[in-house]
């Protein structure tokens, strides 16, 4: 082996060469599984982001010589991207959870522009013309709009002075006493809901309510102890939180008896309209527990990332 070759297989064989290698083909993966979801093309993706394809070719690749929050912001905006997969994009990417995005605080601070008021006084309409439970959600679950499917799933709660499911969807499954006449598997929701509470606390630690969320959790002893030690050992075994776990159906039961016990999955189908005002639209798809397979209801939208 002459000595140029001997010198490039040590520093392929360093440590910190072996962990940037692995890095990077976890980043490759990462997108392109995302991008073959979207059936998107790489010039797609460069043409979204208003760059040549053999960049984004070295993008994809995790060939970037240095990372910068604008860019993996700007890759998770072209992907159409989840709060959750940005989150993973930057764990790929940089080894850190995301710092807030800025430009989705400057739209927040433009939310009382009349067009936008008149966006989601339209956007509010337009659920209520759906038959599945649909609800939208801000990043520390408070409900910011609700159709009139997810209010008659409720009907029957009881008032509560923190945790009914038109403030804040994780409380009510947290603390709410009528929260398991719904959520029939209650112990399953809880793990999912304390793990979701997790993940969105690495993504939005300085927000105000899902630090109060943990603060309540910490008092309740039983909670406190699922969060700390079984929710962990949950999440390394199904590897994803409430809304990414793919393909999961949860137990609960419909208030109308002719719906009565379901199955449920959780799918978010977020426009990027609404992710720029920072919020995240889910949906509760009913399913048969018989089948599996078959909504109860209108059918799936055409894209969207499934519990």
């Amino acid at each position: 082996m002459n000595t140029d070759v001997r010198q490039r297989a040590d520093r392929e064989e360093t440590p910190e060469t072996l962990a940037s290698e692995i890095q990077a083909r976890r980043l490759h993966s990462f997108l392109k599984g995302r991008r073959d979801h979207l059936s998107l093309s790489q010039e797609d993706v460069a043409e979204r982001l208003g760059i040549s394809c053999r960049s984004y070719g070295s993008w994809e690749r995790g060939r970037v010589t240095q990372w910068t929050d604008e860019k993996l912001y700007a890759l998770a905006e072209a992907l159409d991207m989840s709060e959750y997969q940005v989150t993973r994009l930057f764990l790929y990417a940089v080894g850190r959870a995301p710092q807030p995005d800025p430009r989705a605080a400057f739209h927040r601070a433009t939310s009382q522009d009349p067009a936008v008021t008149a966006f989601l006084r339209d956007y509010t309409l337009m659920l209520d013309a759906l038959s599945l439970p649909t609800f939208v959600i801000d990043q520390g679950w408070d409900v910011k709009m609700a159709n009139t499917a997810y209010h008659e799933l409720f009907r029957g709660v009881r008032a509560h002075p923190t945790a009914l499911p038109s403030r804040n969807f994780l409380r009510f499954g947290l603390f709410h006493p009528d929260a398991p006449s719904i959520f029939t598997d209650h112990t399953e929701w809880q793990l999912a809901i304390l793990a979701q509470l997790s993940s969105s606390l690495e993504r939005h630690g300085e927000d105000g309510g899902l630090q109060s969320i943990r603060r309540d959790v910490y008092r309740h002893a039983v909670l406190r102890d699922v969060y700390l030690t079984d929710m962990p050992n949950w999440v390394l075994g199904s590897g994803a939180d409430l809304i990414h776990h793919e393909g999961a159906v949860r137990e609960l039961r419909h208030p109308d008896p002719h719906v009565g016990r379901q199955g449920c999955r959780l799918v978010e189908e977020t426009p990027r309209s609404l992710k720029r005002l920072g919020l995240t639209r889910l949906t509760l798809v009913l399913v048969d527990l018989d089948k599996r397979l078959t909504p109860v209801g209108a059918p799936l939208p055409e894209h969207h990332h499934v519990a």
